[in-house]
């Protein structure tokens, strides 16, 4: 990024993409600072607004630039702020762009969401679902793999809605592989078991080098509740979409967003949630308690207690916990490729991590996993 810009970041990783356009765009101005907002819950508005109010004090001289979803869906509650140079409220286009992150690269392929998510205002932030066109996508994974990147992850509002002229994600994938075979390692973010093409079984099954990990956006294991929140896939459809994937790569590890104590879950029903850890066989969780954001529906429906739903919260973690113990456990004794990053860790294919104290950060190497912390592989090189 240039010097004199600093971009502050919050919520997703492709607001971290964002980030890097932004900082981009502003290069050669005077001392700018870009604050890139996330809408996803009130409080993550609060939080950017607070971040403003203390850059001003510290930094008065710097022209602030407000940018993000918040500023998308209430422009009007940042520029009243002091300090509060611009505040950038246009959508994103539908082009491709990348965000770099040691040996890896978070490239966006995707933008916007065409659904309506009860608890979700991200498609006032982001606008309707469009897609990067194919060949600039393409164009940018080869730039990004001659910088010396050598995991390259595919990034977006709703992955699995990408669709360029027919070319769904899973043929992009197949793309991106056969185009750039210096590419030791594609990987997949967050993706939507109802919208996934039947492509990307295919891919997953035959490419070697797209990576064995999904992160599957399922939020609840009740079929009440996921009506509720206006998800589009059941229960069933969860656990049958990780068979299938399961039996075309044996291999895979899925992980899983969830939210505890929506509007409505009763005890009962937050138990079917805990249950699909095992009926799916999920690894790698991210579980968050409801937070009401205001202007959506969920806000205004029959709230549970705060206080349940972070005691949800942390049972489901627990139970999380328990889950990740036992993959970690199956990996002893195993030979693992692993690309290693900063701070003596590293990442398998299948995004399980793994402390390797003493090796550089942005290689590939064999080792050998003599145990596990219950959070990460401890290994030794080859």
């Amino acid at each position: 990024m240039a010097r004199n810009v600093e971009v502050v970041t919050f919520g997703c990783r492709l607001n971290m993409v964002d980030s890097e356009e932004l900082a981009r765009r502003h290069e050669g101005e005077r001392e700018t600072i870009i604050v890139n907002t996330c809408a996803v819950t009130g409080e993550a508005t609060r939080q950017a607004r607070q971040a403003i109010r203390r850059l001003h004090r510290e930094r008065p001289e710097a022209e602030i630039v407000v940018a993000g979803c918040a500023a998308r869906i209430d422009p009007q509650a940042f520029t009243s702020i002091d300090g509060v140079s611009r505040v950038i409220a246009e959508q994103a286009q539908n082009r491709a762009a990348a965000a770099e992150e040691g040996t890896r690269a978070f490239l966006a392929v995707q933008n916007g969401c065409d659904h309506s998510c009860t608890f979700c205002i991200i498609p006032l932030g982001r606008g309707a679902s469009r897609s990067a066109p194919p060949q600039e996508i393409v164009a940018q994974a080869r730039a990004l793999v001659e910088r010396g990147k050598q995991e390259i992850v595919l990034t977006g509002v709703d992955l699995t809605s990408y669709d360029a002229d027919g070319l769904r994600l899973g043929g992009l994938a197949r793309l991106l592989l056969r185009e750039i075979p210096d590419l030791p390692r594609l990987r997949l973010s967050s993706i939507d078991c109802i919208e996934a093409d039947d492509d990307l079984i295919v891919a997953a099954a035959e490419e070697e080098r797209l990576c064995p990990h999904l992160h599957l956006s399922l939020q609840a294991g009740d079929d009440l509740i996921l009506k509720r929140m206006k998800r589009r896939h059941s229960r069933a459809k969860a656990i049958r979409f990780c068979g299938e994937l399961r039996d075309a790569r044996p291999d895979i590890v899925f992980g899983a967003d969830f939210i505890t104590g929506f509007p409505t879950e009763t005890e009962e029903m937050f138990t079917r949630t805990l249950g699909l850890v095992e009926e799916c066989g999920l690894t790698h969780l991210h579980v968050f308690p409801f937070s009401p954001r205001p202007g959506t529906p969920a806000a205004r429906m029959p709230q549970v207690a705060r206080e349940v739903a972070k005691e949800r919260a942390a049972r489901l973690r627990e139970t999380g916990d328990a889950a990740l113990a036992r993959h970690l456990d199956r990996q002893k004794g195993k030979r693992l490729r692993l690309l290693t990053e900063r701070g003596g860790m590293a990442r398998a294919a299948d995004f399980t991590p793994a402390r390797t104290p003493g090796v550089a950060a942005g290689v590939m190497i064999d080792a050998l996993v003599t145990g596990h912390d219950g959070r990460a592989l401890e290994t030794a090189s080859r």
